[in-house]
């Protein structure tokens, strides 16, 4: 997901696919724990897309 994308979400959208991530982001490290995970490189990607849709909703907090 890249920033550009994310900048045209509305606030409400931007917060529905934060906890989407975040409960993606869970069941990643509980399956990548059991060793059930199959692609491991999901772990810093959907870390990084956290952190890119907290970085572009933490903005438009600021903007209003």
């Amino acid at each position: 997901m890249k920033a550009s994308e994310i900048r045209e979400l509305s606030m409400e959208e931007l917060r529905d696919r934060l906890t989407h991530l975040r409960e993606d982001y869970f069941n990643l490290k509980f399956q990548h724990a059991t060793g059930q995970l199959e692609n491991p490189m999901r772990l810093p990607e959907t870390k990084k897309d956290i952190a890119r849709l907290m970085s572009v909703l933490r903005e438009k907090e600021l903007a209003l």
